[in-house]
């Protein structure tokens, strides 16, 4: 009787322990659910930057202001600076034609809000009547604005070597 009467005990303080336990040491839970949600959003961003490339390269400036904040900073592999309205005004312009816009390789890490994406880009196309080829390292901020990520910061340098 004394084993029966242990197991029982054992039994019900072990069924009080683990929500207990689960409520005050929630961390193995909460972080396997935290990297779900850093994974679903870093993913999200990295396709809006394949759509991004897309767009630029259609000359879609509509698809473009969709993704772009209203207050972006954009740094061209040149050190040209733009806000939104110049960048979308140099995509749409008759002296740019891009031919290619691909990303080789992008890696992304969630902060709060925030994604930023680092990747390598191959551009390929006419500009000013001239032939270009860049490939570049790039680095670009996402903020998650009221419901949609939109980029608010992008950032271009040329590999040189």
């Amino acid at each position: 009787m004394n084993a029966l009467r242990f197991a029982a005990i054992t039994l019900a303080i072990l069924m009080l322990a683990i929500p207990i336990a689960a409520i005050f040491c929630p961390g193995p839970a909460y972080a396997l659910a935290q990297n779900s949600i850093d994974e679903g959003a870093v993913k999200t961003v990295m396709a809006l930057e394949h759509a991004w490339n897309q767009a630029e390269q259609r000359k879609d400036s509509r698809a473009l202001d969709a993704i772009l904040d209203d207050g972006l900073v954009y740094v061209d592999y040149d050190g040209t600076t733009m806000t939104k309205v110049q960048f979308l005004s140099h995509v749409q312009s008759d002296q740019y034609q891009p031919e290619q816009e691909i990303t080789e390789s992008m890696a992304g890490r969630l902060f709060g809000n925030t994604v930023v994406i680092t990747g390598i880009y191959i551009a390929k196309g006419m500009e000013k009547g001239k032939p270009y080829l860049h490939r570049g390292r790039f680095v670009d901020t996402w903020a998650f604005k009221d419901g949609k990520w939109r980029c608010v910061a992008s950032q271009a340098t040329p590999i040189l070597h």
